[in-house]
């Protein structure tokens, strides 16, 4: 497994696909976060796919009416 740095981010870098290198980089980065870094990152992921969500068609959803 290489990795390339750049300006304080490394970029994971593979001859071939291998998922289980992927994931021990991804976990290891996740790992070196702060508590603050990684509640930053989760609003900003969630904001964004509440984004895609609305972009694409998936609002609220509707709610029950009852009727007399």
């Amino acid at each position: 497994m290489k990795t390339k740095q750049m300006k304080n981010k490394e970029i994971l870098v593979l001859d071939d696909h291998d998922e289980d290198k992927e994931i021990e980089f991804e976990l290891n980065y996740l790992a070196s976060l702060t508590i603050n870094q990684r509640i930053s990152l989760m609003e900003n992921k969630s904001k964004e796919l509440k984004s895609i969500l609305k972009k694409n068609g998936h609002r609220k959803t509707p709610q029950i009416i009852k009727r007399k």
